[in-house]
């Protein structure tokens, strides 16, 4: 582990470090209270998530659309929620192919939408989203399918620098590996227009380095459709509870209720990695514990013999009681109702907060479990 102090995003409550077992992470710098806001990332670049959400979500900010929404005066596909959004428009490739893109029966893949973006993205810009981790890979068919389609897209005048296939092929390993879904809320708060799904994606360069663990320390927060909220495409990352000096901080990229299996699956398909966690260990010595005491008790019947004291205290051997209540723990406590998180409203006062709010339905209540937690007592 590097001990060269790098102060992450606006604060310095992290500090990017090098483990060889983790790559690049990011550790507190100091003890963090439950609630306390960890980090705040703007995005390096946002895209939308498909075609079909250009009709919805403002290209600019992504905000639901009004009634009465700002047509592009270029390509008259992007809309736009307000005259400053119009004004600041949207990504020029994008905006230059959009027009094909919707037009005729073809079927354009969603990547040509990240792809165009990109691209269109300042010098400086486009270097910071290459040198970002990725571990990725994808077949050479695919990416000269892909590269040949955006080639098509792209008028010789406006043709970028460093506009080639294996750059192509960089930015959708990056893409793939550190994007982050703008998610819109599942409730109808928002002026009644609230859809579940992803309305846009974003990467974010200090939030791709925080890493993943099935029992994540923080939770992350995003607050698009706040009208009074000027930088609403930020993402804000909060504590669920006390994090010691030194730890690194982590978030989940799969849902945490999701079984062993289906997580493992799905980081390994989408990340390229296995998953060695506490949870997961716990986990798989759950799973060793409960196939002993099946094959045990398979025996039992075929010789008739008694050994039920045996797998008792095998399995104990096996599990200690805090092992068990680990996980069941964090379900109950940081889980809401809707299948999002909860996590406590941020300190005011250095006092830690009573209330909980929810990262995905956005209802806030009372932490029963407050009292009884000494971590709240500071």
């Amino acid at each position: 582990m590097s001990n060269q102090p790098n102060p992450a995003g606006p604060n310095a409550l992290l500090r990017l470090v090098e483990k060889p077992d983790r790559g690049r992470c990011l550790v507190a710098t100091r003890l963090i209270k439950p609630g306390e806001v960890v980090l705040v990332d703007t995005p390096l670049l946002l895209y939308p998530s498909s075609l079909a959400s250009l009709p919805l979500f403002c290209s600019r900010c992504f905000r639901c659309l009004p009634g009465q929404p700002f047509p592009c005066p270029t390509c008259q596909v992007a809309r736009f929620c307000s005259r400053r959004c119009l004004s600041l428009s949207h990504p020029r490739l994008l905006c230059h192919a959009l027009p094909s893109l919707i037009s005729g029966n073809s079927t354009w893949p969603d990547d040509l939408l990240f792809l165009l973006s990109a691209y269109s993205l300042p010098g400086s810009s486009l270097l910071r989203l290459l040198s970002l981790h990725s571990n990725s890979r994808f077949p050479d068919e695919s990416i000269q399918i892909l590269h040949s389609q955006i080639s098509s897209l792209i008028p010789p005048n406006l043709v970028p620098l460093k506009f080639s296939q294996e750059t192509t092929s960089s930015l959708i390993s990056k893409e793939k590996t550190n994007s982050f879904s703008l998610i819109t809320p599942m409730n109808t708060k928002f002026d009644g227009r609230g859809v579940a799904g992803s309305r846009a994606f974003g990467l974010y360069p200090w939030a791709s380095m925080i890493n993943h663990d099935c029992l994540p320390n923080v939770c992350r927060f995003d607050y698009v459709d706040e009208l009074n909220r000027e930088n609403n495409t930020d993402f804000t990352f909060r504590a669920f509870h006390q994090i010691k000096e030194g730890t690194e901080i982590c978030i989940s990229y799969v849902g945490v209720t999701r079984p062993y299996r289906d997580r493992q699956r799905s980081l390994m398909k989408n990340y390229g990695f296995k998953c060695e966690c506490d949870r997961c260990k716990i986990e798989v010595k759950w799973k060793e514990s409960q196939r002993k005491l099946e094959d045990e008790e398979e025996e039992e019947e075929e010789t008739g013999e008694e050994n039920e004291e045996q797998v008792v205290e095998g399995e104990g051997e096996e599990l200690d009681s805090d092992d068990e209540d680990f996980p069941h723990a964090y379900f109950i406590r940081y889980m809401c109702d809707c299948g999002g998180n909860l996590a406590p409203l941020p300190p005011s006062d250095g006092l830690v907060s009573e209330m909980m709010e929810c990262n995905c339905c956005g209802d806030v209540g009372m932490d029963t479990s407050y009292h009884s937690d000494p971590n709240n007592k500071f």
